[in-house]
């Protein structure tokens, strides 16, 4: 996937463990594996800004966007629906 989440990164920089920062956001330890280990589909704003308050740092700290593989039909990994989007952007532009 071509965002990489770097919430590993920020732990390591604030020497604090795991758990301890899922009770400061108060999200489970396991949904906070989930998202550090870049399985999440998505994240709430209001995790996101809890997870800055936390670790004192930036939504920038965190989330970082690489080029990525793509799905056969060019989605980015895992989103399956790029080529639903590529026909609904052609046609758009042929009208």
């Amino acid at each position: 996937m071509p965002i990489i989440v770097d919430i590993d990164v920020m732990l390591a920089r604030r020497k604090m463990p795991v758990g301890t920062l899922a009770e400061l956001i108060g999200i489970t330890p396991a949904n906070l594996a989930v998202l550090k280990n870049g399985r999440a589909k998505a994240v709430r704003f209001t995790t996101l800004a809890a997870l800055c308050e936390a670790l004192d740092c930036q939504p920038g700290d965190l989330l970082r966007w690489e080029p990525g593989d793509m799905d056969d039909d060019g989605a980015p990994d895992g989103t399956g629906n790029g080529a639903r989007n590529s026909a609904a952007a052609d046609t758009r532009a042929r009208e």
